[in-house]
């Protein structure tokens, strides 16, 4: 039971964050529904899977450094709790990170990024080319520097959605299969019909800025292709770390999975919501990627695909009170995965009348004025 009796929950939207939400909400004696058409097949089924907010760190956003190491921090214990809730593998990977450059521009923006991370309390080793192919066989001649983040981890984006679908129903949310048109204190609109609620908790991605006018304007779409490829019996093995660029300029990343597979992401366009796979895209991330694993190009190709990132004007995601009785956790942008933990904790903290964690603060819809 829920400390303030089992109340009626509604999240809406099944992705990352609101089935992890689903899932603590639910675990702690909520009464949970969560509502979506097609959950798990949005930007979460698309994504690498990064837990990198070392690697991804950037000068003027030290409240979303912040925010993602808290959540990084919590990854491990919210793993292992996954696995034995739902039976299944997490598919946290707990590796590592390294992130290389090519060309002498690229390694000065390592070098800045570095700096700056020592500024900020965060020690990164820097290695030569030489040693980061000690490290990674793999990786190809024009590598000739870069940074080791042992920290930064990753997680095989559908091995976990599955399991937080096995955690959720274990723990009672009833799934339930349509599509949400709004949300208002005390009840979810759908296409033919209306779920009610003491409490419902937006979670819809690039579609949350239409449910609710707290969130109107505030979340837009931002497409991101990937490629999915495996490694055949004559090729070089994949990296066992996740290896992310920049290349010429373009932040590049390749994130292995358990069975010989990596993820080549990810372009970024505003372009609304299109999500077909262009071929200049498909280019693009095979130019970038043969320059970091010169054998990727031996490999067989699996899939190509395209999501919408819900971003913000930011980059924080939006995580708190729109009004009573309405929860926003929602505006992720790339870190949806690494932050599900994090923001899972936070919502449970507000179901319950209680805060949530200091580094949750930034990402209050209150930062923009009119918080009710």
């Amino acid at each position: 039971m829920s400390e303030r009796g089992a109340e009626r929950v509604v999240v809406v939207g099944g992705g990352v964050i609101g089935t992890s939400v689903a899932w603590k909400a639910a675990a702690a004696g909520f009464r949970v529904r969560l509502v979506d058409a097609a959950p798990a097949s949005g930007a979460s089924h698309v994504a690498g899977g990064m837990l990198a907010p070392i690697a991804e760190a950037w000068p003027g956003e030290e409240e979303l450094l912040e925010l993602g190491t808290a959540s990084l921090h919590r990854w491990p214990d919210f793993a292992d709790e996954l696995s034995r809730a739902s039976g299944m593998p997490s598919g946290l990977r707990r590796e590592g990170t390294l992130v290389v450059g090519v060309d002498a521009a690229d390694r000065a923006d390592l070098d800045r990024l570095a700096d700056y991370l020592a500024q900020r309390g965060r020690t990164v080793a820097r290695l030569t080319g030489r040693e980061l192919r000690r490290l990674e066989p793999s990786l190809g001649p024009a590598v000739r520097g870069g940074l080791e983040v042992p920290g930064d981890l990753a997680v095989d984006n559908r091995v976990a959605l599955a399991a937080l679908r096995a955690a959720a129903t274990a723990a009672g949310v009833e799934f339930v299969p349509a599509h949400a048109r709004s949300v208002r204190p005390g009840a979810v609109e759908l296409d033919e019909s209306t779920v009610e609620c003491d409490v419902a908790v937006i979670a819809a991605g690039v579609r949350s800025a239409e449910l609710h006018p707290g969130l109107s304007g505030r979340i837009r779409p931002i497409k991101g292709e990937i490629l999915r490829v495996r490694a055949r019996g004559t090729a070089l093995p994949p990296p066992s770390r996740t290896v992310r660029g920049p290349v010429h300029g373009r932040q590049t990343y390749l994130v292995p999975r358990d069975d010989g597979g990596l993820v080549l992401g990810a372009t970024q366009h505003e372009v609304g919501f299109d999500t077909q796979v262009t071929v200049g895209g498909v280019r693009d991330l095979i130019a970038d990627a043969e320059q970091l694993l010169p054998g990727i190009s031996e490999y067989e190709l699996v899939e190509s695909a395209a999501g919408l990132r819900p971003g913000t004007d930011d980059n924080l995601p939006v995580i708190g009170h729109l009004e009573a009785g309405v929860l926003a956790a929602t505006g992720h942008h790339r870190g949806g995965f690494l932050l599900a933990p994090l923001t899972a904790e936070a919502v449970l903290a507000l179901l319950r009348g209680g805060e949530p964690a200091a580094e949750v603060k930034a990402a209050d819809p209150g930062r923009w004025g009119g918080h009710q």
